[in-house]
């Protein structure tokens, strides 16, 4: 499987403060990557920085082995959607309206939306459960009803790329409950399967990445701590290198996937 977007030796930070320090990976196309690190490790800047809406001052990232820079802004997002941890809008919208939003890069200059733009639009909105909220205030919803119309605008946007999609979440959980976290799994699973899309998460929740990621890359102080198959990466070794948690990685034996269960903080952790 070849790498469709990757990052070399990546170094980003803010004014003086060092976010990302030399990270190296990979997007494998039709991948599914899952990013992990406690709070502070640099997992959102990692997303900022492989969907270029920031440069690093090291480094590169690569589409299709094409800078990410040489681009065009509009080209780019035809195929590449990220779905940010939150959504504040200036000013009033419907959820329809929202998700119209990522036809933008679609539309030609003055070109306004067609059948074909709404069409796809309440398409995206059926696949993740909010087209019964299409006429509903974007700001009368719930943390969980926004985060998924918002999924609902990325999927629009990249729906009909001309070569694989690439949707980049950050967070994508936080605001769901149990049975909208079930769904969205069985969402982006479902959209692969249809569609050339490859995905990258980050999350805390190490077992919706377990259920969901082939591969992951495991942050820490901005550095890479590892990176590899899901099977090989989550584990108990790591979890307490990464999180200071002890934590029990079984596996679940009617599904098959693996179980994260935190234990305790972890005792070299503990000691004064």
């Amino acid at each position: 499987m070849s790498d469709l977007l990757r990052a070399e030796g990546v170094v980003f930070g803010y004014q003086h403060t060092p976010v990302l320090r030399d990270v190296s990976m990979a997007l494998p196309a039709g991948g599914f990557v899952g990013i992990l690190g406690p709070n502070g490790s640099g997992k959102t800047t990692l997303l900022r920085v492989l969907a270029g809406t920031v440069r690093p001052a090291r480094g590169r990232v690569l589409l299709d082995d094409r800078d990410i820079g040489s681009f065009p802004r509009q080209a780019l997002a035809r195929r590449m959607a990220v779905v940010p941890q939150e959504t504040h809008l200036a000013f009033d919208y419907t959820a329809l309206e929202v998700v119209m939003m990522g036809r933008y890069p679609h539309l030609a200059t003055f070109e306004i939306e067609g059948p074909a733009d709404f069409s796809i639009a309440r398409d995206a909105m059926r696949a993740t459960g909010t087209l019964a909220l299409q006429d509903r205030q974007f700001d009368t919803l719930s943390g969980g009803e926004k985060q998924r119309v918002i999924v609902a605008a990325a999927l629009a946007q990249i729906s009909d790329a001309d070569e694989d999609g690439i949707l980049l979440l950050d967070e994508p959980t936080v605001a769901l409950d149990l049975a909208y976290q079930l769904e969205l799994g069985d969402l982006l699973r479902d959209r692969q399967r249809r569609v050339p899309l490859t995905i990258a998460v980050s999350t805390h929740d190490l077992n919706f990445a377990a259920s969901l990621c082939r591969t992951l890359v495991l942050l820490k102080d901005g550095r890479v701590l590892a990176a590899g198959a899901t099977d090989e990466v989550l584990t108990s070794e790591y979890i307490r290198e990464l999180y200071d948690v002890e934590a029990d990685v079984t596996r679940h034996p009617p599904s098959g996937r693996l179980i994260v269960v935190p234990v305790r903080r972890s005792l070299a952790r503990s000691k004064p």
